[in-house]
């Protein structure tokens, strides 16, 4: 028996459990193994559990994570400060700027996992992205050197200057809309969620993922910045491009044990779903007989019962949408009120990268006499956090907790979801507290008209709010990540993924919209804006506390549509 090569991404196969794994060029069967179910191997065969996948797959994917991680952040952490010091934007204008450029980067993702599940597949989508981030990191360096190589130039090249940067730069996010949501579906594809002791791994993937990009993040923060900041800004984006092409190989090294997932649908998934919509629509004054919803469970039966009308046919007893396609679609809706409700914690992500660096800019970052560490490397005293609590959480706290409530995962996703939310707006009281301290001693030593003057008031004062969002990051980002990608229907895992990085992606958007009404609005009548260029007369502080009550306001919520939440899969 010969067998037939078949690409990863374009094969039918449906994997029975056990199967007999046959030598490639003989008849003779050469060992009994097990092999995943809806898994093949990069030949196209069917995946062996044992020579496929897991921890050694997983590894592979997370180091190019981290790599692309240190890319990334190596832009977005420090791009306020560039855009207020080399391009000389206002502090509104720069803050909305990056707010809008994060947003759009963390947006994309949705059509990036479209593209991928349904039709590239998320392996050649990951090896697609990264070439094009490499070319937009590649031009970015450029659109910096530029202002050194056109010394003298006139105000065209300026804005050809600035025009290349704000392409190069959008490129690298629609890079991003392909890679990220696609790494880490992928990764999470090595893991075969039906087997016990695989499935728990699938729970600590998620942890070590994040760990390990917040180890990448760290070092971009500790180093990147100060290069930036001091030496050259051309370097600065060299380097990540450099590291790009790191990601790159290291993620092409795993292809020969990488885990390829494969439908087992003729139709794709938004055509199913798509579907039980028009379905129901069409059949909105007709009855759903009871042979047709027997097989729904009594929660699903009652839950967008307008849906249950899609397994009404024409002759009002055939069923057109199987009970299968109706509970994902069903699935899918259930997430909306989850989804939007997190939204808040995207809000106060938005400032870590940007009022939180400016507020620090103002601050006495001395650390020896000769050396001031950059603003922008607070940031890593958040990377710290969840560096420190990820393996306490995984390895201290999921096990205790386990052992007095029996689920897998300690606690379940929603509740975790829901605590990182908490901290989150502690996170932003505290950082209220700090600014009214900031604003005061800039008072007492006369200095809210001389802006440019360092404020006597040592930036370590910041350090608590990086710490306490660090804590809610373990909580909720992981959360959301694993809720996402759990809760979706198979195929569409990397849409799930997408859609939680799409909470801090609107996240931005919304704080960016706050940002310019806000500054529009107190500008007026030749007032201070909250957001002015001079700090001492602006009012973080005031925008601070609103964004406090916003996530408290949106956690409350959270909590109301978390407890009538059906989780799916018997997933608790």
């Amino acid at each position: 028996m010969t067998r037939t090569k078949h690409s990863p991404h374009h094969c039918n196969l449906r994997v029975e459990c056990v199967k007999l794994i046959m030598a490639e060029d003989t008849e003779t069967p050469m060992l009994l193994v097990r092999a995943v179910e809806g898994a093949i191997d990069y030949k196209g065969h069917q995946a062996s559990r044992s020579n496929t996948g897991r921890w050694r797959s997983a590894s592979f994917i997370i180091g190019a994570e981290i790599a692309e991680r240190f890319a990334y952040y190596g832009i977005s952490s420090n791009l306020v400060t560039y855009l207020t010091g080399s391009l000389a934007q206002s502090t509104a204008a720069a803050a909305t700027n990056v707010n809008t450029w994060c947003a759009t980067a963390l947006l994309l993702p949705l059509f990036g996992a479209w593209v991928a599940d349904s039709f590239l597949g998320r392996y050649s989508t990951i090896v697609m992205a990264s070439l094009l981030y490499i070319l937009g990191l590649g031009l970015l360096t450029f659109s910096a050197l530029l202002p050194s190589l056109m010394d003298g130039f006139d105000s065209q090249t300026s804005a050809f200057t600035k025009a290349l940067f704000f392409f190069s730069l959008y490129l690298v996010a629609v890079a991003e809309g392909g890679h990220k949501p696609c790494t880490q579906a992928f990764g999470a594809d090595q893991f075969d969620g039906q087997d016990p002791e695989e499935s728990k791994s699938k729970s600590s993937f998620f942890n070590w993922w994040y760990f390990g990009i917040s180890a990448g993040a760290t070092a971009t923060v500790m180093i990147l910045s100060y290069i930036q900041d001091n030496l050259s800004w051309a370097l600065g984006f060299g380097i990540p491009c450099i590291v790009m092409i790191i990601a790159l190989v290291v993620f092409l090294a795993g292809t020969k044990t990488y885990r390829y997932s494969i439908g087992k649908n003729e139709k794709g998934p938004f055509v199913r779903i798509s579907s039980v919509f028009v379905a129901a629509f069409r059949n909105r004054q007709k009855t759903c007989p009871l042979d047709c919803h027997g097989f729904l469970s009594k929660q699903s039966y009652e839950q967008f019962k307008f849906l249950n009308k899609a397994m009404v046919g024409p002759n009002d007893h055939d069923c057109v949408c199987s009970i299968a396609e109706i509970e994902e679609t069903k699935a899918i809706l259930r997430l909306v009120p989850i989804w939007s409700t997190c939204l808040v914690y995207g809000i106060v992500c938005a400032q870590i990268s940007t009022l939180y660096i400016l507020q620090g800019a103002t601050m006495d970052r001395t650390i020896v006499s000769s050396f001031k560490i950059p603003p922008a490397s607070l940031q890593c005293f958040m990377f710290i956090s969840i560096i420190v609590i990820l393996p306490v959480y995984d390895r201290i706290f999921v096990p205790i907790a386990r052992s007095l409530t029996t689920n897998p995962s300690g606690i379940t996703m929603l509740q975790r979801i829901g605590t990182g939310i908490l901290l989150s707006a502690i996170s932003t009281i505290v950082a209220a507290l700090v600014e009214m301290k900031r604003l005061t001693v800039a008072k007492e030593y006369e200095l809210v008209d001389k802006p440019s003057v360092t404020v006597p008031m040592s930036v370590w004062w910041l350090v608590p709010q990086y710490l306490i969002f660090g804590l809610a990051d373990v909580f909720t980002l992981v959360g959301l990540q694993e809720f996402f990608y759990d809760q979706v229907p198979l195929e569409l895992r990397s849409i799930g993924l997408a859609l939680y990085l799409s909470v801090t992606g609107i996240g931005h958007f919304f704080s960016g919209i706050l940002i310019s009404v806000i500054d529009n609005a107190t500008s007026r009548d030749e007032r201070d804006s909250w957001f002015s260029n001079n700090l001492n007369r602006a009012h973080l502080d005031y925008f601070y506390w609103l964004i406090s009550g916003v996530s408290l306001i949106g956690f409350v919520t959270f909590l109301h549509f978390a407890k009538s939440y059906i989780y799916s899969r018997n997933v608790v």
